[in-house]
């Protein structure tokens, strides 16, 4: 023997009933079905009831269109020689359903007796129509199961409903329906089981006869480890112990309803969850076994309730006191107000409970009412209602065996600035509770799915202002790489935020890096760095990067913000790394206290490995005396490039053309990026220096900086034959200019120099850069760093590859 249940949606449309007769035709057993109502009909039943007794209306065409939805499934699915019989029942339904909410009309009054006689009408509708459908044998199921008298919500009398099923189908061979949901109590007068009834008449069945599974048709292909409509990523678990899905339905879970289970994990009958529309899915299987069938992954499953209240009773005058749980809990049981989590401090001073928004008033009221002696004389500070919360809960047997769930669940969450209101574990570790702000649950359900491998991949939400060189480089290296990290280290690299000088684009599920520009362009929603900032954090992502490739001065202000949000960031702006040492060490501070990053690699060398090398020898334990660099790639290139035949100007220029230098070259000219770099470096090293204690030797005179740019053109081209006699002499001694950067204790220095070929900055090439890191212990030779220092596509490189370290933390 098995029972199959098939709910509203599985019974909901012609295709579906079609669908629900193939599945049963392919059952090799004795089968009995218990049905729903039709998809829908039992919310427009009970509105209709309710319309019926707040307004005295009937209302026709409401009750017409109910009728009409039965009687065209008679006609579509039931047989010629049956249509008529089965029309006739579907009428005398139906004429009694009318005639009970006309009756509730004229009274004005809607009891629970008769709200659960009209609750049950659609079930005995769509059981008459499958069981004329499927020409099987109709199961009375209200003259079965026999429950006490508490209307809307009746408790069975197992006792006498096992023998009354055991007896009436003895004998029974084929296949029979039964209506879910309806039962009577001792007078034969109509009750209903309450949620989740239909599963639940299902349970009562497999239980009572000794059944070999219970098959639960729904239209799911089985418990998720998530919510599928918040995490893309979850899947269907194919396995779980009886415990594992009552508590996963508790916390949320939609797929069965906890009772449900209980009189077949007594019996030890494995219970499936399959997908009316997707029968080939295997499902999930419900069982006895621990471990059976099952990954042995410590947690199973994550689940969320929302629309959640968090009560908490507070005072000195609670502790050491006897009962003040008990009354609290008998309060609120008074009122039928359900707990759905409780947490208790130690000291026992405050107890909290987690309960349905809906019951605040009432839940107040008792509680106030209950302790109002005490909350006079002060003992207890009062009733504090907290609202706009969620529960979410990881479930899993095997997370007793697993040391540091807890640890790492909570770190997780806090690296990701999601604050936990309460916290509840049982003493059998068979799931974890806690409370959060409904705005942080798609990004809790989103951490806590990633952090314990529920995900087969790891997701990085990254936001990227400036799509100049920098960032137009960086679009195209994520877009070449994002399906080799995918496929290769189980990365998924999302651009879901954009941002030039004239419009930003969002998009939660990652833009489409081919139409970037176009996405730009077409984009209403201008530009501007609070805007972007503020929908960044409003949309709450997890593991989500910042990321700046621009040069912009203000920008830099904002990343105090951004780094309280939880959010990482990777800098390729200078600005914010050589800014005055008291914002740089709280920048940094911001950032080791919220559990994230702040990358600037490409401030300094752009994709030479400097800065995290520094760190590397500080961490380590060494300690940099002195740094020694040419910093500027851009000087490099220009001072590199002249000749008899390239002049100082020409040469400027053509580091312009070629993308080394600033559209104003006078900022790279003036010295002022090498200082900023040097800046860095020491700050990295453990110094805290300032720009002031920074001397910049110019070799361009000062007036040029200060007029237009075509002024400086014309001032620079005045300045040829004098740098052209000066190289020609520096040649003839066999010395070339090097613009270098000096960092000792007493001396902080950038300046143009010239080095002769014993110096390691004599054969720089190109736009080279090249760091000398004199310390304790390489101070007999110095750590040296080469390589190339500029261009955009190797500084797109150096923060694409702060994006990957953070990803890999």
């Amino acid at each position: 023997m098995k029972v199959l249940k098939f709910g509203g949606t599985s019974v909901g449309s012609i295709e579906n009933l079609r669908r629900v007769k193939d599945i049963v035709s392919e059952v090799d057993d004795d089968v009995i079905v218990v049905v729903s109502a039709l998809g829908g009909i039992t919310d427009k039943v009970l509105t209709l009831a309710k319309t019926a007794a707040t307004y005295k209306t009937f209302d026709a065409d409401e009750m017409n269109g109910i009728a009409e939805r039965h009687l065209e499934a008679v006609a579509a699915l039931v047989h010629s020689e049956a249509k008529a019989v089965t029309e006739k029942k579907v009428l005398a339904h139906l004429s009694e359903l009318e005639n009970l909410i006309k009756g509730v009309s004229m009274v004005g009054e809607l009891s629970d007796r008769t709200l659960d006689r009209i609750g049950g009408m659609g079930e005995r509708l769509s059981s008459v129509i499958v069981a004329a459908y499927f020409d099987a044998h109709l199961i009375d199921s209200a003259a079965l199961i026999q429950t006490d008298s508490t209307f809307l919500k009746a408790e069975v009398d197992f006792e006498t409903t096992n023998t009354r099923i055991a007896s009436a189908l003895k004998n029974f061979k084929g296949v029979a329906v039964a209506p879910g949901f309806v039962a009577s109590n001792g007078q034969r007068i109509p009750t209903t089981l309450g949620r989740g009834g239909s599963d639940f008449t299902a349970s009562i069945f497999a239980a009572a006869l000794n059944a070999n599974s219970l098959e639960i048709w729904t239209d799911v292909s089985g418990f998720m480890t998530a919510d599928p409509r918040v995490i893309r990523k979850a899947y269907t678990i194919d396995y779980l112990t009886y415990p594992e899905a009552m508590e996963l339905s508790h916390f949320g879970a939609k797929v069965i309803y906890p009772p449900t289970i209980l009189p077949v994990y007594k019996k030890r009958i494995p219970v499936w969850i399959k997908n009316t529309t997707r029968p080939e899915d295997p499902g999930t299987l419900i069982g006895y076994e621990k471990k059976f069938g099952s990954e042995q992954r410590p947690i199973k499953g994550i689940s969320s309730v929302t629309d959640i209240t968090l009560v908490t009773l507070q005072g000195a005058g609670m502790v050491g006191v006897t009962g003040i749980a008990m009354r609290l809990f008998s309060s609120l049981a008074r009122v039928k107000v359900n707990v759905i989590l409780i947490s208790q401090a130690s000291s026992e001073n405050s107890i909290s409970v987690a309960i349905r928004s809906e019951d605040n008033l009432i839940a107040r009221t008792a509680i106030e009412t209950e302790f109002a002696r005490e909350i006079s004389a002060e003992h207890i500070n009062g009733v504090l209602l907290e609202e706009h919360l969620s529960i979410v809960a990881i479930v899993g047997e095997n997370m007793k065996e697993s040391a540091g769930i807890s640890g790492k669940l909570f770190n997780t969450l806090g690296k990701n600035g999601v604050n936990i209101r309460a916290i509840a574990q049982g003493a059998s570790e068979l799931n974890i509770s806690w409370v959060v702000k409904t705005e942080d649950l798609r990004k809790t359900l989103n951490v806590v799915h990633e952090a314990f491998f529920l995900s087969t991949y790891k997701e990085l939400n990254l936001f990227l202002i400036g799509v100049g060189t920098v960032g137009s480089h960086f679009i195209e290296q994520l877009k070449q790489q994002q399906s080799k990290l995918m496929e290769q280290n189980r990365l998924k690299l999302k651009l879901v935020g954009l941002a030039n000088s004239r419009h930003m684009v969002f998009e939660r599920d990652g833009l489409n890096l081919e139409h970037y520009k176009q996405l730009l362009d077409d984009s209403e929603i201008k530009s501007d760095f609070d805007s972007y900032t503020r929908k960044m954090i409003e949309l709450n992502l997890f593991n989500s990067v910042f990321i700046d490739c621009t040069a912009n001065e203000q920008l830099s202000d904002y990343y105090h913000r951004v780094l309280d949000a939880r959010i990482s960031v990777v800098a390729a702006n200078k600005i914010a790394a050589s800014s005055g040492y008291e914002n740089y060490k709280k920048l940094k501070q911001n950032a080791l206290r919220n559990g994230i990053k702040f990358f600037f690699e490409t401030n300094v060398g752009a994709g030479l490995p400097i800065l995290s090398t520094i760190k590397d020898m500080i961490n380590s334990g060494d300690r940099i005396i002195k740094i020694e660099a040419v910093l500027s790639g851009t000087l490099n290139f220009i001072f590199n490039t002249l000749s008899a035949n390239v002049s100082l100007s020409k040469a400027v220029k053509m580091a312009m053309e070629a993308g080394y230098s600033e559209p104003d070259p006078r900022i790279d000219l003036s010295g002022k990026d090498v200082m900023r770099k040097l800046i860095i470096l020491a700050r990295e090293a453990g110094y805290a220096i300032e720009e002031s204690d920074v001397e910049v030797e110019r070799f361009i005179p000062k007036d040029l900086f200060e007029g237009s740019l075509d002024a400086f053109w014309n001032g620079i081209a005045a300045l040829d034959a004098k740098f052209e006699a000066e190289r020609i002499a520096h040649e003839a001694e066999g010395r070339k200019w090097r613009f270098v950067a000096t960092f000792e204790e007493q001396s902080i220095r950038v300046a143009l120099k010239a080095v002769d070929r014993s110096s390691p900055f004599f054969d720089l090439e190109g736009s080279n850069n090249i760091i000398l890191l004199t310390s304790e212990r390489y101070s007999e030779y110095p750590m040296q760093i080469k390589g190339y220092g500029a261009g955009a596509g190797v500084t797109a490189a150096g923060v694409f590859a702060d994006v990957i370290r953070i990803a890999n933390i």
